[in-house]
């Protein structure tokens, strides 16, 4: 059996509801399963409650963040902080997606997310998803389709 793993931020109700249907989009996968047959763990952790122990029980994991200052959640970049050196060579070429919730363009945020998880040899396996500007009930439907795709290529052994 194979673990996804979720790291995401979520602040706020809006952010929650991105959380929750990346996780949704996610538990798909086993939905479309034969009856009683199960063959991904899915699991989301908020960022300051990870541990470097779930990323290295995990085969593929999604980051999801907001944009605070042009860059990534304190939240998130204390996670990548504490998991680095735990994970770098034991995690190289683990599948990541990941989605940020940019009120302006993200793309600070977005350069900072794949300069660490290219550091840490990750193997970005979707475009990032950034949801910019005022809030768009699209942007769930965005992350359940993240999830989903993540969970696929995982249980489907594309990586």
């Amino acid at each position: 059996m194979k673990k996804l793993l979720i790291v995401a931020h979520a602040p706020s109700s809006n952010t929650q509801q991105l959380a929750t249907a990346t996780l949704t989009g996610a538990q798909r996968v086993n939905a479309n399963c034969r009856k009683g047959e199960i063959n991904l763990v899915i699991e989301w952790i908020p960022p300051l409650q990870a541990t470097a122990a779930d990323v290295l029980s995990c085969d593929a994991i999604i980051l999801g963040t907001t944009e605070n200052l042009g860059y990534m959640s304190g939240a998130l970049k204390d996670f990548f902080d504490r998991i680095y050196y735990p994970c770098l060579e034991a995690k190289q070429g683990m599948p990541f997606g990941f989605y940020i919730r940019a009120g302006h363009d993200g793309t600070g945020t977005q350069k900072a997310i794949q300069s660490i998880c290219q550091g840490l040899k990750w193997k970005q396996v979707q475009p990032e998803l950034i949801c910019r500007g005022e809030w768009q009930v699209s942007f769930v439907t965005d992350c359940e389709s993240l999830g989903e795709n993540v969970a696929c290529g995982l249980e489907c052994g594309v990586y």
